[in-house]
């Protein structure tokens, strides 16, 4: 398995332009990140080719190769020391801060940035949280089923750690992202969670551990960073090692203690009954956008700003009753894959990325089938997202009745997030509305495409039943990623520079 992961690194070098061209590299959960000194360098079509890579993205920070879950987290590795034999770990981080400095002055808003920022504090607690959260379902099943009582306090503890103390990783990360001393930022976070805050009344109010949540720590950190860079402007360096730390956890925990964990508090505590009211009073309509709107949020990368919004309704109710209805823009992303399987069946190069694909697409990694089935083609995209929709719909449907359907964690969709669920109304109902979204994600994702999807390209019938499913095979060419010719459409959903499908007047 080593050799072919170095296989397909080394495959994947030269397309990209070669280690001179690569300035730093990084992975996700399903792509490898690339900074390049110059895209043009790109042989993109090869590399679309490559039988490991199932899409690329380009955004205005970096150049994503989509590899899908657990082949990523090998193939980097074997990348990076294909890298280091060209340049030094040292070299590369420079030169790929300085080229993403001047790449986010250029292209990047500022909500864009921030966004990003976001993303890039929260993403590397994913696996802590998928664990933990794994490890905390688990567990309550077995106290649910009254199994193996000596064990169950253990593994409460084990799952419950890493949120107990979120806060502080949540600000060693702001830190590291704003350009401070990341063990600075955990510190002054790390006041947010400490047991002696209760002994600290502000204004007449007693504060309470953990208060503000990891929008604190976020705040606090932030806060934290300014203090520090404000510091080393004025401070003498002979004095710079014993000043800066003090003043920067003293003033920044003062403020956190005084100011921002009330006022954090309060925001966690009005988003938490903002889901819950949208929900219970408008759950249809609800799951309809959040449900449609969440494969253009994946695809351009901003799914990972919901994060700290999704810890903040597990902080405070133990579940996140989002992450269920956002979970359905995968079932419809599936179903829509299924149609194109089953309408393009002489498509062989088609048939394959979706066998490959579709495993994942079924645990909820929705970028290989993105990238490598629906966008490519078009309206099968839009058909999934209406799957989406139609998913959500039926789990907000539930939610006004009063049936709550959350998750312990985040992380896991599709079938993998069946034993984080967690509800108001005990776990198999929970579970059964959460199946019954899914279903309804499949099936309608399925309709919308193998009716509407797919009737606009060349050389494909028109759908008039079951009977009629597949046309004769095109001999003009293929319709899958093998045919693809046309450039990027100026109407592209996603701004991205990828082929579409010929479509006939």
């Amino acid at each position: 398995m080593r050799t072919t992961n170095a296989s397909i690194a080394a495959a994947i070098l030269p397309l990209v332009g070669g280690p001179a061209n690569i300035t730093s590299a990084a992975h996700c959960m399903t792509r490898l990140r690339l900074d390049l000194r110059d895209r043009s360098l790109v042989q993109e079509e090869a590399l679309r080719a490559l039988p490991a890579v199932l899409g690329v993205v380009a955004d205005d920070d970096t150049y994503q190769i989509v590899l899908g879950p657990g082949t990523v987290a090998r193939v980097t590795p074997e990348f990076e020391a294909l890298l280091a034999g060209a340049s030094t770990a040292e070299q590369l981080a420079a030169r790929g801060a300085e080229l993403k400095a001047a790449r986010r002055q250029r292209n990047t808003t500022p909500v864009k940035l921030l966004l990003r920022r976001i993303a890039n504090i929260f993403v590397p607690l994913i696996p802590a949280l998928i664990g933990c959260g794994v490890i905390a379902g688990l567990n309550g099943l077995l106290v649910n089923l009254g199994w193996l009582g000596t064990i169950t306090p253990a593994l409460a503890a084990v799952a419950a750690g890493f949120m107990a103390l979120i806060a502080v990783f949540v600000g060693h990360n702001t830190a590291k992202e704003f350009g401070g001393t990341p063990v600075l930022g955990g510190a002054v976070a790390a006041v947010i969670v400490y047991a002696g805050v209760a002994k600290v009344t502000v204004f007449g109010m007693t504060l309470a551990p953990g208060q503000g949540g990891v929008l604190g720590a976020l705040a606090a950190a932030v806060l934290g960073t300014y203090v520090e860079k404000w510091c080393r402007g004025w401070v003498p360096e002979a004095l710079d090692v014993l000043v800066t730390p003090t003043l920067t956890v003293l003033i920044a925990g003062l403020v956190t203690l005084y100011a921002l964990m009330y006022a954090a508090g309060e925001l966690s505590t009005a988003i938490g009954t903002a889901a819950n009211w949208l929900l219970a009073h408008t759950g249809v309509f609800a799951g309809l956008i959040l449900g449609g709107l969440f494969l253009p949020l994946v695809m351009l990368g901003l799914h990972q700003a919901l994060i700290p919004i999704h810890t903040t309704l597990i902080e405070q109710q133990g579940y996140t009753v989002l992450l269920p209805i956002l979970a359905m823009a995968g079932a419809g992303q599936v179903g829509a894959a299924v149609a194109v399987y089953v309408r393009l069946r002489h498509d062989t190069s088609i048939r394959t990325t979706i066998k490959s694909a579709l495993p994942a697409g079924l645990l909820g990694v929705g970028e290989p089938l993105i990238y490598g089935v629906s966008l490519p083609l078009g309206r099968p995209f839009v058909t999934a997202c209406a799957g989406g929709a139609a998913g959500g719909a039926f789990v907000g449907f539930f939610s006004m009745l009063g049936d709550k359907v959350g998750s312990s964690a985040i992380g896991p969709s599709g079938w993998a997030l069946f034993p984080l669920l967690a509800g108001n109304r005990g776990l198999a109902l929970t579970a059964a509305i959460y199946a019954g979204g899914l279903l309804t994600g499949y099936v309608v994702g399925f309709a919308a495409t193998y009716f509407f999807g797919l009737t606009g390209l060349t050389g494909l019938p028109e759908p008039t039943g079951p009977a009629d499913s597949a046309g004769p095979a095109d001999s003009a060419g293929s319709v899958g990623p093998a045919g693809l010719t046309d450039p990027a459409d100026p109407a592209d959903p996603a701004g991205l520079s990828v082929a579409r499908a010929k479509v006939e007047p």
